[in-house]
């Protein structure tokens, strides 16, 4: 489980910034990548993370 004080001192490897947990990821507040938790362990690798979805534009 990932802990609040964890969290704190985390950081988005790729623009620097804070992070949240959402389910099993962790999420970069400004840039939106997502980034794994795997057996309880961030994996906080920018070639692992996942890009933010793109909205879908209407019609």
């Amino acid at each position: 489980m990932i802990t609040r004080e964890l969290l704190n001192i985390l950081a988005c490897p790729l623009c620097k910034t804070d992070v949240r947990l959402e389910g099993d990821r962790i999420v970069c507040t400004n840039c939106g990548r997502r980034y794994p938790v795997r057996d309880d362990i961030p994996v906080m690798l920018i070639d692992e993370a996942e890009l933010p979805e793109k909205p879908k534009k209407e019609r």
